[in-house]
């Protein structure tokens, strides 16, 4: 069989095929790993992705394209063409598989997507999850309209189309269509927000401003420097730049045709500058730290991430081809008149090259050092030091300190450190007490059966079920006679583990800040019949990580996450007690109006090291704070931030977009993409 298969596709979209001076480069061949497809139904099927292509505006189902037909694969695919619906299911899927295989190359283990999202079960009270989700759903003509997003309920992503309505028509012809599924970063953006779905569903919550800025700014980062694997792009730009890409160059800006169709003055976004209005013409952006206290529009604030991400890695290659720009001006810093030579382009393009995926494997790596909700941009930073140093000691050319100075300039700063050194910002290694020690070791050494079962198998759905039946300690009867799941069903599940050696453990709840406690009155809440506070754990996104640094720094490391979660009564903005009789022996009444239920979700990420068998971070979104050092209690300032803040989110979607607090979870990215006008 074939090692890859090779589809012909857009570099950006159909926009830059139109103009001398990129038609060139535009379109380019995607090599994606090969797979065997699926056609039945029509519906074109892999081991991810399945598409189909129906427009419910025109009630007309295309048949899949099919990738197989000999004609098809001898000329890499069909060709690019804007009118053509096979093509625009050729393109999605290029794209979506060259997305999915820069983030396992990255993290260095199988994607799963998110389970499915049902109906929500009155009995109790929870929406209820299938079981497994092994094909993202990928509709190309889903919306007649200028949108495109990710659907957590259906895990599928939806892409529109519409009559592009310009500022300026010289700068696209009014009334022409545009497809949202022609557009690479479009396409990429979206699948990043399902492979990160998956990775942490709690980060669809928007606990805090952050939390969906992130979600943007996560996608439009992998989108960006995907721009620099393709190498005759990079060198063109280069070359037209001069090799200056802080200038205004193409690899920096996000869906060029779809921010003209929709009236702005270029693309949806830029990552280093923006046309001034006034004048038409394009300027660098500077960092504002007032930007970031002021702004709260999830793609606004996004923005501002993207920026810092982008200036880290500008400040590198920069760093990286220093030497370059000596030897070809003499020493002067000036290079001459004229176009570039093109060695100096090649070997300018490898190194940005290099740069932007070392940059693209920090980002999607740091994802798995980040705390399982409430996500802050601080606390990202945290996460991409951290990461980078545990496969690379030696920092050479000064990457983490490049991303410490960008945050920086932009007045993002984690909370609960002393200065913006490294070492302050990496996550310290911890050293749990002696009498839980012991029971650590007994759980690491579970693990590394769970990692004997894993590290092996390439079949997801199994992968899936081995993860959830380790977590659970039950056995699924689908995978029960399998070779990889020997010796589970013999075992306690990872969660009842939990359960019963850490229960009542002081040190792990001062550790962890988690009230693994039989007694929830000792931390100031209580049971309740009518608003119940139990406070039951779940184990989550358990992972392996297995990785080699540049130096064989080996890395092997098992991630999960620890989730509980708290009921509290609020009135007037403070914590209610809701249960405590008052000094006349009177229960408060039940039936106060300004009472209002909230719900607090705190956490731990554990990163376990397989080789020693101890944890080696914990990191932390506690629902307890010290108040002393033997008491602990309910963090009742954050439990307070973090509702004043949902209910501000709350109270805005419901009058803005006319819909509920439900909707902006079930729909977060539909809500999130109308255009800005």
């Amino acid at each position: 069989k074939p090692t890859h298969r090779k589809l012909r596709g857009y570099a950006f979209d159909p926009s830059l095929s139109n103009q001398l001076d990129t038609f060139q480069i535009n379109e380019i061949t995607y090599k994606i790993p090969w797979e065997e497809l699926d056609y039945e139904n029509g519906v074109l099927s892999g081991e991810y992705l399945e598409i189909i292509d129906y427009d419910p505006s025109e009630d007309r189902f295309y048949e899949s394209v099919k990738l197989d037909d000999p004609n098809i694969l001898a000329e890499n695919g069909l060709d690019p063409s804007e009118s053509n619906p096979l093509f625009h299911q050729q393109m999605v899927y290029a794209v979506a598989m060259t997305t999915i295989k820069n983030f396992e190359k990255a993290l260095g283990r199988k994607i799963l997507w998110s389970n499915r999202r049902l109906d929500y079960n009155p009995s109790n009270n929870k929406y209820e999850y299938a079981q497994y989700v092994g094909k993202l759903r990928i509709y190309p003509h889903a919306l007649r309209e200028s949108n495109a997003y990710y659907s957590p309920q259906k895990v599928a992503l939806l892409f529109g189309y519409f009559h592009s309505n310009p500022s300026d028509q010289k700068e696209q012809m009014p009334g022409s269509l545009i497809f949202t599924c022609l557009c690479h970063d479009i396409i990429a953006h979206e699948v990043t927000h399902a492979i990160l779905d998956g990775m942490n569903k709690n980060y669809n919550i928007p606990t805090n401003p952050d939390v969906l800025a992130f979600h943007e700014a996560f996608a439009d980062i992998i989108a960006l420097f995907q721009h620099f694997t393709y190498s005759d792009v990079l060198k063109h730009q280069i070359a037209h730049t001069k090799g200056d890409l802080s200038s205004k160059n193409l690899l920096g800006e996000l869906a060029q045709q779809f921010g003209v169709a929709i009236g702005k003055y270029g693309s949806l976004r830029d990552a280093i500058g923006e046309i001034n209005p006034a004048t038409g013409k394009w300027q660098s952006k500077k960092p504002d730290p007032i930007e970031y206290l002021r702004t709260e529009s999830p793609h606004a604030r996004g923005s501002i991430l993207v920026s810092a991400i982008f200036e880290a890695f500008l400040s590198i290659y920069n760093i990286r081809v220093k030497d370059l720009y000596r030897i070809a001006s003499n020493g002067t810093g000036i290079l001459p008149k004229g176009e570039l030579n093109p060695d100096l382009i090649n070997r300018l393009a490898r190194e940005a090259s290099k740069t932007a995926a070392h940059i693209l494997n920090i980002c999607i790596r740091a994802i798995d050092y980040c705390p399982p909700i409430d996500i802050t941009f601080g606390e990202y930073l945290r996460a991409l030091i951290t990461a980078d140093y545990d496969v690379v000691k030696e920092d050479r050319f000064g990457y983490r300190l490049a991303f410490i100075e960008a945050f920086k300039r932009r007045g993002i700063f984690p909370k609960g450190i002393n200065s913006l050194s490294i070492e302050s910002l990496l996550y310290p290694e911890i050293r749990i007490a002696s009498s839980d020690s012991e029971l650590m070791k007994i759980i690491a050494d579970f693990l590394r059966d769970y990692n004997h079962n894993v590290a092996y198998t390439r079949d997801r759905e199994l992968i899936y079920r081995i993860t959830e039946s380790t977590i659970s300690g039950k056995i699924d009867e689908k995978i029960k006679n399998s070779k990889a799941f020997e010796g589970i069903q013999k075992l306690l599940g990872l969660h009842e583990r939990f359960k019963i050696k850490f229960t009542n453990s002081d040190d792990f709840i001062k550790s962890t800040g988690l009230a693994f406690h039989t007694d929830l009155k000792k931390f100031g809440f209580r049971k309740s019949d009518t608003y119940p506070e139990t406070l039951s754990f779940q184990i989550q996104n358990l992972r392996l990580v297995s990785r080699v640094g540049p130096n064989g720094e080996k890395v092997n490391q098992v991630i999960f996450t620890l989730m509980q979660r708290c009921g509290v009564i609020m009135k007037d903005g403070k914590i209610f007690d809701y249960f405590t009789p008052n000094a006349k022996g009177d229960t408060p009444d039940t039936n106060d109006t300004f009472l209002t239920p909230f719900q607090y979700k705190g956490g731990c990420t554990f990163i376990l090291d397989l080789d020693t068998q101890e944890i080696k971070y914990l990191i932390l979104k506690p629902l307890l704070k010290a108040v002393s050092p033997n008491k602990m209690v309910l963090n009742e300032n954050e439990i307070i931030k973090q509702f004043q803040y949902v209910e501000k989110v709350n109270f805005n979607v419901k009058n803005y977009f006319d819909s509920g607090f439900d909707s902006y979870f079930i729909e977060p990215f539909s809500i999130l993409h109308q255009p800005e006008n």
